[in-house]
Formats: C-alpha cells, structure tokens, sequence
C-alpha cells in the first residue's frame, strides 16, 4: 500500500470492499481476508485501523446508518409535497437498497456485532431497521402536523410496520427488487386508515 494515504480513504476503501463481498459472497463469505484481497490491501491494513474484524464490521454498519441521515432530511422535507403515498414508497425503495439489505442480514447473522452495536447504542430492534422506522415516523409526524395524515394517528405503529413490511418485501430477491407498484400497494394498505381519516 502507498505511504501517505490518508486513513479516511483507507477506511473507504475496505467499507466499499465489503460491501462488494457481502452482496456476492454473503455473511458467511464476509472474512477480514476476503475484504483485504477485495480490496487490493495487505490484510495488516485492516487490523491496523480497526481493533478486530467485528470492530470493522461495527463500523461499516455505523457508516450506513449515518447515510440514512441525508435520506431523512430528504424524507422530512417532502413534507406537504406530493402524495404521502408515494412519498413513503420512494423512501422504502431508497432505503432497502441491495447493499442495506444485505447489512441486516449480517447484523441478524453475527451475535458479536450486534452486541457491540448495543454497547454503544443501547436501543432494542435491529440496528439499521430501528433507525430507518425512526425516520419514517418523523416523516410521519410532519404530515400529521400538517393534517396529511389523522392527528391521532400512531406515526411509531405505523413506522414499524412499513419497516417490517418494506424489510419482507425486498430480503432474499437476489437483486431483483419488488416493483414500484408492489411496494406502493403495501405502503397504502398499512395508512389507508389513517389517511381516510382524515378526510371525515
């Protein structure tokens, strides 16, 4: 490896790796080898930036969780634009892209990982999902506020069952993805009430 480099872009570097491996190798396939040999790095590299290999597989979660702040900002300011509908159904597809799909999976798969996760964030559920439910419930919440939605509407329920639902629809396709349409129809089924509501 170059001297030099810094170690953000290091860091990069083995997060993109893994990436790569975990959607074609899976969990199972996810070895500090197999990310250094992706990589192009001597494997010392990676032990030298990270305490071990869970310790890097923390961090990649982390550093797809953060991405999810950029997507709730974008989320939260459709507020009032559009059809919340639809508006859900682009944030669900956004959000269960392959590679995030794939970091559940080895989130669900790894005990260790999810135990460090827990140390530093001592939140029940699985991370990623517990965090993407809670930007769907501040989306959620702003319509409510702006009468999009019923004022009584239960934005946390509602939240967790478009996760779970979203979470069902696009694990295990083997990066073929469920349709705009199908994801569409299950978003309007979990807030028909809530927006019919609305309307009395």
């Amino acid at each position: 490896m170059p001297t030099g480099v810094a170690l953000r872009d290091v860091r990069q570097q083995l997060f993109d790796a893994a990436e790569r491996v975990l959607l074609r190798d899976g969990a199972n396939g996810l070895t500090s080898r197999a990310v250094t040999t992706e990589a192009g790095v001597a494997k010392g590299v990676l032990h030298r930036h990270f305490e071990d290999f869970d310790a890097f597989l923390a961090e990649l979660v982390r550093d797809r969780i953060a991405r999810l702040e950029g997507q709730a900002d974008a989320l939260r300011g459709s507020a009032g634009t559009g059809d919340v509908a639809g508006n859900l159904t682009g944030a669900l597809i956004d959000l269960f892209d392959s590679v995030a799909v794939a970091i559940v999976g080895l989130v669900i798969f790894r005990d260790e990982l999810r135990a460090r996760l827990r140390q530093a964030r001592p939140a029940p559920g699985v991370p990623v999902l517990t965090d993407a439910a809670a930007m769907i419930a501040a989306y959620l919440n702003e319509e409510c506020e702006l009468g999009r939605i019923a004022a009584d509407a239960d934005v946390d329920a509602l939240a967790l069952s478009l996760i779970g639902a979203g979470h069902m629809l696009f694990a295990g396709r083997e990066g073929n993805p469920p349709e705009p349409e199908e994801v569409g129809k299950v978003v309007n089924a979990v807030i028909a009430d809530v927006v019919q509501r609305r309307l009395l």
